[in-house]
């Protein structure tokens, strides 16, 4: 078949088996509400597939209000389809699954003459591709991902080892020497991966050098900043905290332990948090926040945390810390009651928001999915239902869901990035479904929420 004529039956091909799964979900959620609420999620994100299949198959994403495609690049990247495909193999979508598969294979070429975000394209198409690949055993997609993997390499060549911020997939060629500890600090479980599935300790080499020379740079206090120069390795802002710029990078520190067994990023994690807890940690009314402070002084610089900052009770519970996470998440919950759903940013100690944006962010869903699991407390079900019907009441669109221009008004933003699917309904499914949907012990979730697997041999 012909891609021309390709997407009318990906399309006949999705309606042929709705009714079928819907008569399957149907049966599925019994009495137990969780696993209702599991099924409507699951719904849900067909429903918003079907959305992108119907206005911009085969493009990076939906504008789900004007109903239009957007591209971030001059040629598609097909960003929906490869965040969204190990999702929906998890769901249970097949014919959905099978949709993303046929984009990938048919109009996915990674010979482009664009530069890309070197740490956006790792996160979501080389996360997305592998961990697709480990849930499919489909060998075409290890070797998209390592294709995609020698066309980055280039972006590590700095003088510092730091990679820079842009690199052209086709000429290699770099730019873009403004960076962070996140962009720095976030490749290690991905190259990682990549280079034990393929034989190819290069990748590793390339992604751990990055993470070490960004710990490299840590003040006295063990803090690392917001922002330096890639060829210099100069800080270019000494504002510290776990937001946005930043989060990932000490996400990866603990998780490049869990997955690879990595002594040295043990130890760089175990330095880290305890200067967070000490410095970055901040108590207010009795709740446990962290804010911003400066990196050399441990000087309180502004009490923020928002959307971003939601993951840092996950990685609190997941490394053993429940006590905080617990604390945290409730301070989360109290940031999303304060409009009915979060907001990007929040000035904590006045309680008003500072970025009113709701990019339909995933981290508060996913600290509550990681402490039911390790808890086994109900509780966080009951959170993730409230946020759910919030998420429903003010983002749902007839093809999906729109970001919000103001949490306080809940104006939508014409907006749905593909990571609705990698992460939000990902965690809002994984949340409530049963325990065997997903071996939460055997993975480890990158920071787009696409599930790598140990299945090689130390």
């Amino acid at each position: 078949m012909t891609s021309k004529n390709l997407l009318p039956f990906l399309l006949l091909l999705a309606c042929s088996t709705s009714n079928a799964n819907s008569a399957a979900d149907a049966r599925e959620a019994t009495a137990n509400p969780s696993v209702e609420l599991a099924a409507k999620v699951k719904a849900e994100t067909r429903r918003a597939w079907q959305g992108y299949m119907q206005y911009a198959a085969g493009h990076d994403e939906i504008r789900p209000l004007s109903k239009t495609a957007h591209d971030w690049y001059a040629q598609s990247l097909l960003m929906t389809p490869v965040d969204a495909l190990d999702t929906l193999i998890l769901m249970g979508l097949d014919a959905e699954a099978k949709q993303a598969r046929e984009l990938i294979e048919t109009k996915l070429s990674f010979d482009q003459d664009i530069y890309v975000k070197t740490f956006e394209i790792t996160i979501r198409h080389l996360g997305g591709l592998l961990s697709a690949y480990q849930l499919s055993g489909d060998k075409r997609l290890l070797e998209l991902a390592d294709d995609l993997g020698t066309r980055l390499l280039p972006a590590f060549d700095s003088p510092t080892g730091l990679p820079y911020v842009d690199v052209n997939l086709r000429t290699g060629r770099t730019r873009g020497t403004e960076s962070g500890p996140a962009e720095s600090g976030t490749l290690l479980l991905e190259f990682g991966t990549l280079a034990k599935l393929t034989g190819k300790p290069i990748y590793y080499e390339k992604a751990k050098r990055a993470l070490v020379e960004t710990y490299k740079r840590r003040s006295k206090l063990d803090l690392v900043g917001a922002t330096f120069d890639v060829a210099s390795g100069h800080w270019t802002s000494t504002d510290s905290s776990v937001a946005g710029g930043i989060d990932s990078y000490y996400e990866y520190l603990y998780k490049c332990w869990r997955l690879f067994g990595d002594g040295d990023c043990k130890a760089m994690w175990e330095t880290s948090i305890k200067a967070l807890n000490a410095r970055v940690a901040d108590k207010v009314r009795g709740e446990l926040w962290y804010g911003h402070v400066d990196m050399n002084t441990g000087a309180r610089r502004k009490s923020e945390f928002g959307a971003l900052d939601a993951f840092f009770p996950a990685l609190l519970a997941v490394s053993g810390d429940l006590e905080r996470a617990r604390k945290l998440q409730a301070s989360s919950m109290k940031m999303w009651r304060l409009h009915g759903i979060e907001p990007e940013a929040l000035d904590y100690r006045a309680m008003k928001v500072t970025s009113p944006g709701y990019a339909l962010r995933p981290e508060i869903v996913e600290s509550a999915y990681y402490l039911r699991r390790l808890t086994r407390d109900t509780r966080y079900l009951d959170e993730g239902r409230e946020m759910f019907e919030d998420f429903e009441r003010w983002c749902r669109t007839d093809t999906g869901f729109a970001a919000l221009e103001s949490v306080v008004d809940k104006r939508k933003k014409d907006s749905q990035e593909s990571f609705l699917y990698a992460e939000t309904l990902k965690y809002y499914y994984l949340l409530f479904a049963a325990d065997d949907a997903l071996d939460f012990d055997a993975v480890t979730f990158n920071t787009e929420a696409h599930p790598l697997r140990k299945t090689w041999k130390d």
